[in-house]
C-alpha cells in the first residue's frame, strides 16, 4: 500500500522502528515524528498500530519503546541466533582465561555488529555493546572482515572518511593497508590502543562451512604487555567455533 506521498506504509513503519537505539531506547511520539519526519498524527497512527501487534509498547509515562513481539519474531529460526548458541561455549572459555571483555561480531554493510558479549566488573573500557556497531576501520573484528573480504569493499573503505579515535587508528590509506595485509599474513588482528588507547582489541576469523569469514571472535583487554599471550586463546577459540559451525551445516542444524 502506498501513502498518498509515494512512500509505502510499510517503509514509514521501518523508519520509525529505526528511530529506536540504545541511547534513546524510549521515545515521545513527538520525538518519533521529530526523527522520521513524520507529520505527528501519521506517526500516532502508525505507533499505536504496531503497539496493537506487539512490535511496540507503551510506557506508563505514555513513551514507546521497542515490543518483546518484536524480538521474538526476530529471534526465530535466526542465521545470528544458530551462530550464537554455537559460539557461546566457546566465548565463556575464553572468558573464563581473560576475565575482560569476549565478543562475537558479523559483517553488516560497512560496519560491525555485535551479537553478543561477555564481560566482568572492573573490566578495561570498551565501547562495544550488544546490538551495537563499530566501523570497520578501528575494531579488531572490523579488520578482520576488512583483511578478508571483498576488494570492492576494501576499496569502499579506503575511499571513504575513517575518524581517527587514537593516534593508533589505522586511518590513512597507507597504514589502512598495511595492516590488513599484516591480518592476513598472520591470521588475526592485533589492535593496541586503536579505539581507545587503554585498550587491545584482538580477533581471529570464524569461518563457515565453505571457509567464508561468518564472524570475528573478539576481546578487549588492557593495553599491555601481556596482550601476545591471549592471541593463541583467541585463535583456538576461533577455530572451535568454526568446526561447530561446519558440523551444523553438516547436520543442517543452520
Amino acid at each position: 500500500m502506498k501513502t498518498p506521498h509515494g512512500e509505502s506504509v510499510l517503509s514509514r513503519a521501518a523508519r520509525i522502528l529505526e528511530a529506536f537505539s540504545q541511547d534513546a531506547p524510549a521515545l515521545a511520539v513527538s520525538e518519533i515524528a521529530r526523527r522520521t519526519g513524520l507529520h505527528v498524527a501519521t506517526a500516532s497512527r502508525l505507533v499505536a498500530e504496531l503497539v496493537a501487534h506487539g512490535f511496540l509498547s507503551r510506557d506508563d509515562d505514555r513513551k514507546v519503546r521497542i515490543g518483546v513481539r518484536l524480538w521474538e519474531l526476530a529471534t526465530r529460526a535466526s542465521p545470528a541466533l544458530s551462530l550464537r548458541d554455537a559460539a557461546m561455549p566457546f566465548m565463556e572459555g575464553v572468558h573464563d582465561v581473560v576475565g575482560h571483555h569476549v565478543q562475537l561480531g558479523v559483517l553488516d554493510g560497512e560496519d560491525v555488529l555485535f551479537l553478543e558479549r561477555l564481560s566482568a566488573p572492573g573490566s578495561v573500557v570498551n565501547y562495544t555493546r550488544i546490538a551495537g556497531r563499530l566501523p570497520l576501520h578501528a575494531s579488531s573484528s572490523g579488520l578482520v572482515f576488512l583483511a578478508h573480504g571483498s576488494a570492492d569493499l576494501r576499496e569502499r573503505i579506503l575511499a571513504g572518511s575513517r575518524t581517527a579515535y587514537t593516534p593508533r587508528t589505522p586511518a590513512s590509506p597507507a597504514r589502512l593497508r598495511a595492516v590488513l595485509a599484516e591480518i592476513r599474513q598472520q591470521g588475526y588482528a592485533y589492535c593496541p590502543g586503536y579505539v581507545h588507547e587503554e585498550a587491545l582489541g584482538i580477533a581471529a576469523p570464524v569461518r563457515d562451512g565453505d571457509g567464508s569469514v561468518a564472524a570475528a571472535l573478539a576481546v578487549i583487554v588492557p593495553n599491555d604487555a601481556h596482550g601476545h599471550a591471549i592471541v593463541p586463546v583467541v585463535r583456538t577459540a576461533a577455530r572451535g567455533i568454526s568446526r561447530a559451525l561446519a558440523a551444523r551445516s553438516s547436520t543442517g542444524a543452520m
